[in-house]
């Protein structure tokens, strides 16, 4: 009775172990390589599959998603002769589970140095400036000949990137001196057109203000005389609607005369010669104007109240007036 338990425990364990070795499931992006007997015999993709017990053997499964590296920095020297660090970091997918298997041995390690000499070769042409302003067109170069190596290995580049790309300490430091005196130019030239356009703005603000002064003082003065013309124009038609006689007019003159000798530099004024006639006739009507009979002088033709009105005075070589008899 043992014995047939021992021998039903021994087949139980043998289904066991055949089945094991006879059914093996595959996650999905995963893939695997089956070998009989050491050859290659098929890839198992994403499900159930069913083996060969002891005569086939699946390698360790192969993931087929997009992997990223990222490799130490290397030292790469530059057209102009200068040493910088640079780390890299590749995106890549295998596309042929057979071919990375049996193409190259250690496929993270190839595309490692692969990546290395690729990166030497390209930066090896360019300068450092160039190196730290063109890293778009670099990586594409990277990962056109990454890509093209590594096809035959069944592996797809997607993409290389330049992770950091450190220059020596001391090219650091000039770089640091550039930038701050690029910046200062920057600044002095801002501040620069900063006071041309200030200045600018204050001299047409000025001209503006000049101009609507002047335009102010035109609208005034027209205006003014405006006002002074129709004054003028007033006083004449109303002086001619009155019709004054001569006799009023030589009135008004005399009244003005002491306003005209004010002041200390009036000394000498002349009274024009067409008022000798306002003012004989000026005269005569005071005189008709008396009381008694009018009288004659001791020439006998000219009245003794008469107003008498002497001859404009004339002005002399010497700028005095010539006083008239």
């Amino acid at each position: 009775m043992t014995a047939l338990f021992i021998a039903l425990g021994v087949v139980i364990a043998f289904i066991a172990l055949l089945a094991h070795r006879s059914i093996r499931v595959v996650p999905q992006a995963k893939a695997g390589v089956v070998e009989r007997l050491g050859r290659y015999r098929r890839t198992l993709d994403p499900g159930l599959a069913v083996l060969r017990p002891f005569i086939d053997r699946v390698r360790p499964l192969i993931d087929l998603r997009e992997q990223v590296v990222s490799f130490e920095p290397q030292p790469v020297i530059t057209q102009d002769n200068l040493v910088v660090q640079i780390d890299t970091v590749v995106y890549f997918q295998v596309t042929d589970p057979r071919a990375v298997s049996y193409e190259v041995a250690n496929p993270l390690q190839a595309i490692e140095q692969l990546t290395i000499t690729t990166l030497r070769n390209v930066i090896g042409g360019i300068s450092l400036e160039a190196t730290l302003t063109s890293r778009d067109h670099i990586n594409g170069q990277l990962r056109v000949v990454l890509d093209e190596a590594t096809g035959k290995w069944g592996i797809r580049v997607n993409r290389v990137e330049l992770k950091s790309v450190d220059p020596p300490s001391t090219i650091q430091e000039a770089m640091a001196k550039q930038m701050r005196a690029e910046r200062d130019r920057r600044a002095a030239i801002l501040n620069a057109e900063g006071v041309k356009q200030s200045q600018i703005l204050t001299a047409e603000g000025e001209q503006q203000s000049a101009v609507l002064r002047a335009q102010g003082e035109r609208q005034a003065a027209i205006l003014e005389a405006e006002g002074e013309a129709k004054a003028i124009e007033t006083v004449f038609a109303a002086i001619h609607e009155s019709r004054p006689d001569p006799q009023l007019l030589a009135y008004q003159y005399l009244q003005m005369l002491p306003e005209l000798a004010q002041g200390e530099a009036n000394k000498v004024f002349v009274i024009p010669s067409e008022f000798s006639q306002a003012f004989a006739s000026l005269g005569q009507a005071l005189n008709r104007r008396g009381d008694g009979p009018p009288t004659t002088g001791p020439a006998g033709g000219t009245p003794a109240a008469s107003l008498q009105v002497a001859a404009p005075a004339r002005p002399t070589e010497n700028g005095h007036l010539d006083e008239a008899a």
